[in-house]
């Protein structure tokens, strides 16, 4: 499988979280519908979007949800266990160099972001590097719903987040040039809430492997600039 990263059309702005901007119609809908791990049956409908331009790459999540919590607050707090979706992308055209970014984003649009090591750096003993709260500010973000939910929404709700990377962000931490049209990196998109009343792990691409979990990068797919 292969997920296309279309230029945009129009300038992206700031985020919305408004999957029905003229903005998003362009994009490739990825679709989470590979659930490979005991949950609860709670399985959302969950569409990723991903666009992006000279500046930014730009990824929306519309999730047709249930049982909605968000309680992180800061940069880097355990979001997964809140009401998430996440996009982990490994920049480079060369599969074999496979560190990559892990982008976790609860429903109130509280982000965690670590660089993860290449498969042959974490054999080697290398670990995750927290990006500090001055890259983070680099980042932009918008969410439909509070930031905070303490109290677990338990009817359907729907909601959405999105966020914008610069491009500056990958050159730092991972010395690659900024994508053309041709470009491929490899990725996956997810959605879960680890510590819902109704825990679920879902992804796009399968993770056909013994140990479950998302940090698979062996299991990441193409992603195509055009």
């Amino acid at each position: 499988m292969r997920y296309q990263i279309r230029r945009a059309t129009e300038p992206l702005g700031a985020p919305t979280a408004d999957v029905r901007r003229t903005l998003w119609e362009t994009a490739e809908v990825a679709r989470v519908t590979h659930y490979q791990r005991e949950d609860s049956g709670h399985r959302p409908p969950t569409a990723a979007r991903a666009l992006y331009d000279d500046d930014f790459l730009a990824v929306c999540f519309a999730v047709n949800d249930q049982y909605v919590r968000a309680v992180a607050r800061k940069f880097n707090d355990m979001v997964c266990q809140d009401s998430c979706v996440e996009f982990f992308v490994a920049p480079d055209t060369d599969a074999s160099r496979d560190a990559y970014f892990n982008f976790e984003i609860n429903c109130g649009a509280t982000m965690l972001l670590y660089r993860c090591p290449s498969t042959t750096q974490a054999a080697q003993g290398g670990e995750r590097v927290h990006l500090d709260e001055a890259d983070g500010a680099l980042l932009r973000s918008a969410a439909s719903l509070p930031q905070v939910i303490d109290t677990e929404i338990v009817g359907p709700t729907d909601w959405s987040v999105e966020f914008h990377v610069p491009w500056v962000l990958f050159e730092k931490h991972f010395g690659v040039t900024r994508p053309v049209p041709g470009s491929v990196w490899r990725g996956n998109f997810y959605k879960c809430g680890d510590h819902t009343s109704h825990p679920h792990w879902g992804s796009w691409a399968p993770m056909a492997t013994p140990k479950p979990g998302f940090h698979q990068p062996a299991c990441f797919q193409p992603l195509q600039f055009t």
